[in-house]
């Protein structure tokens, strides 16, 4: 399918060919019909774009901050990587369209094949995989054009929806682009007086033209006129639609607003402001956010979980049926406001419109994409002969391109890359085309059937890992996944079930084991007798409310980080735990403790402690590993300094041991090394993992579920053995 993109970096503009989304169980899978050119939102996402790198930083310092603190935490190598493959990756453009559906997933409601919907969130493409609860059915009298409006104008209702004014009431709309435009027309569907004001004279007589008052901007004239119009008392609501870094639009909205009124910003505008003015009048001031109640919400955007309407009336998906129910009433019209239309094969041409036309306002692109798409694959190069493993990956996150891939090809599998796929399309074609890999699958299963990939390397959620590995196993392909293998012991006993029913290599992403400084430390221990007491503290760093580690079907970091922790202790005791106890703050609940202490108890006495915490100060170093016995004391500090009895290590390479991992991968898969050792302290890994969570739930583990080489008297539990 055709798809617009635009390069973060440099801001160029491209059509690109991807394959289909393939929807999730709360997602509808539609065939765009028509979208909607943002103006004010596009035109300042590609000024940013286009901007110079220090444009950007002046830009985002939020973003700046989190890139200083990440480089004092994780080093400077390894921030540079991922600030590089950030700024290396292409945008998908759009979030207002309309069109037909194709398929609607198992666990949405009220949506079926057929079925026209405006769509929000997911915009320039010829498919879209839409959140359910963002598709929202178009009545019959509304046309598609008029449909793809939804989402923009889901943005004005809301913003009048703060602005809580009721029947004949009065409000000002600052600002008379799109979103202005359209906040005029819903107010006058509202019953209330509205006064449009705008630096541009066309832009005020169109707001005129639909039964406001519009008023071009002229400091105390335009004051003025506003107190006549209201009897001098001023405007109950001053919604501001402008998009300006400038500061003006909302210190003049002060000026025109009545005593104790709402101010509601709308738009992106500037925000230095003189205190007076509001304290004078107990003004008060308000953010609209997006389309309404919802919007970037996980458990209603992604798990497609509503807002009860007696507790919140106006949703996101809401907003888009009132606005879709007046337009078919015809009390708010909106064809009148398209002023181009392109074919999304002339896309460029409409951007092009945009940047140079000051009169185009509402630009759209028109498909025509069969109701029905085909799947097929995307070739990016020709197939290199190759008589190695070949290999295919499923997942083309942050990970993968910034850390996973450039390994892999260090690896010395750069010739091997055969075929890469994604959830979304795009991120697979964008890791192909810069990694020389020769195509993108439509889906896993395509991948996953086709006779030229040798090894599959699953990067995927963590959700996915496990079905997906069983899957690979059956269909004869060597595995590698990243960690965690598993979420549950279901899950872990079905692929060690597909393990010893298959011929395949299984691999399991705990690369800490293969780090050249631990290496070196595993040498000198082994070369002693007796136990060992290991100290692993961990400073995390804590994470955004929207960080998908946070969504319970991903398994927490206990799950999905803990992990790598309780591998290398006991990689390096050479053993798996016998007792696994584990301690949380307790606060949320236990799958997603993100603060715990996790006791480890060995059969030879050895005893690992993991401290994992997301408080600590943000110049402090993630990793300190701490190991006394057998005669050493061993101390590795974030895998940059490595010292062995009070004295440093400089032989050792710095380094998480990624590079040489899939090195011994590629040895394993060609006969040259053993993998069974590894394999092993994987499974076991694992079953310590989730024993660790249901420690911090208080559940007993029944003895068949404890790690294999747990005394048959001995339980996992929450602080104690029994």
């Amino acid at each position: 399918m055709k798809q617009i993109v635009q390069s973060v970096s440099a801001g160029e503009l491209r059509i690109v060919e991807v394959p289909q989304p393939e929807p999730g169980a709360t997602e509808v899978l539609v065939a765009t019909r028509r979208s909607l050119l943002s103006a004010g939102t596009e035109r300042a996402v590609r000024e940013l774009a286009s901007a110079s790198l220090l444009a950007k930083a002046r830009a985002r310092p939020d973003l700046v901050r989190q890139v200083v603190n990440r480089a004092r935490t994780g080093g400077v190598r390894s921030t540079i990587a991922a600030v590089r493959s950030r700024l290396d990756e292409d945008m998908p453009l759009g979030y207002s369209a309309a069109g037909v559906v194709v398929s609607a997933g198992t666990a949405t409601d009220g949506i079926r094949p057929g079925m026209r919907v405006a769509t929000a969130s997911v915009g320039h493409a010829e498919y879209q995989a839409v959140p359910g609860l963002l598709a929202v059915p178009v009545p019959e009298p509304v046309s598609d054009q008029a449909a793809a409006f939804g989402a923009v104008a889901a943005i004005a209702l809301q913003g009048l929806r703060q602005a809580e004014v009721g029947l004949g009431g009065s409000v000002a709309v600052v600002g008379l682009g799109l979103v202005g435009q359209l906040t005029v027309r819903l107010a006058l569907a509202s019953g209330l007086n509205v006064i449009g004001i705008d630096l541009r004279q066309w832009t005020a007589d169109l707001a005129g033209g639909g039964g406001a008052v519009g008023l071009v901007e002229a400091g105390a004239a335009t004051t003025e006129q506003i107190m006549e119009l209201t009897r001098g008392r001023g405007v109950d609501a001053v919604l501001i639609t402008a998009a300006t870094p400038s500061s003006e639009p909302v210190a003049r909205s002060a000026e025109i607003a009545r005593d104790r009124a709402r101010l509601v910003v709308v738009g992106d505008v500037g925000l230095e402001l003189d205190r007076r003015r509001f304290y004078e009048r107990e003004l008060d001031l308000r953010f609209a956010r997006s389309y309404g109640p919802g919007r970037y919400d996980r458990a209603y955007e992604e798990w497609g979980i509503d807002y009860p309407v007696g507790h919140v009336r106006w949703t996101a998906r809401r907003n888009i049926e009132a606005y879709l129910d007046l337009v078919a009433s015809g009390r708010v019209a909106v064809d009148d406001l398209v002023t181009h239309v392109f074919d999304v094969e002339n896309a460029m041409a409409a951007y092009e419109v945009l940047a140079s036309d000051p009169r185009s306002l509402a630009v759209q692109l028109s498909y025509s994409a069969p109701a029905q798409p085909s799947r097929r694959a995307i070739t990016i190069r020709p197939r290199r002969n190759s008589v190695s493993p070949r290999a295919g990956l499923i997942g083309a996150g942050n990970y993968a391109k910034a850390t996973f891939l450039p390994a892999l090809k260090a690896a010395g599998w750069a010739d091997d890359l055969v075929a890469i796929t994604s959830a979304k399309g795009l991120s697979a074609r964008h890791a192909a085309e810069r990694n020389g890999i020769a195509v993108v699958a439509p889906t896993a299963e395509d991948l996953l059937a086709r006779d030229d990939v040798d090894v599959v390397f699953v990067l995927s959620r963590h959700d996915s890992h496990a079905d997906l590995v069983v899957r690979a196993l059956d269909a004869g392909k060597h595995v590698f996944v990243e960690k965690p293998l598993a979420l549950t012991q279901d899950e872990l006993d079905d692929v060690t079930a597909a393990y010893d029913r298959n011929s395949g290599h299984l691999f399991v992403g705990f690369n800490r084991r293969f780090a050249p400084m631990v290496v070196q430390a595993k040498k000198v221990l082994e070369a002693g007798s007796g136990p060992v007491t290991i100290a692993y503290r961990v400073n995390a760093g804590s994470l955004p409310d929207s960080h998908w580690y946070h969504d319970r079907r991903q398994g927490g970091r206990v799950r999905g980080e803990v992990c790598h922790f309780i591998d290398l202790a006991s990689w390096l005791v050479g053993e798996q735990p016998r007792v696994v106890h584990a301690y949380g703050s307790g606060r949320g609940e236990p799958g997603l403790e993100e603060d715990v202490s996790v006791l480890l108890g060995y059969p030879d006495g050895s005893t690992a402690t993991i401290t994992y915490c997301t408080r600590g100060h943000r110049r402090t170093s993630k990793e300190r590993l701490e190991i006394l016995g057998r005669g050493h004391t061993v101390v590795i500090d974030d895998f940059r300094s490595l010292e062995i009895d009070g004295r440093d290590v400089k032989r050792a390479p710095a380094g998480k041991g990624h590079q040489e991992l899939l090195t011994h991968v590629r040895g394993v898969i060609a006969g040259n090394a053993p993998d069974k050792l590894e394999l092993e302290a994987s499974l076991g890994t694992t079953r310590a993992a989730l024993s660790a969570i249901a420690a911090l739930a208080g559940i007993q583990e029944h003895p068949s579920r404890v790690p294999a080489q747990v005394d048959a008297e001995t339980s996992v539990s929450a602080g104690f053995t029994s």
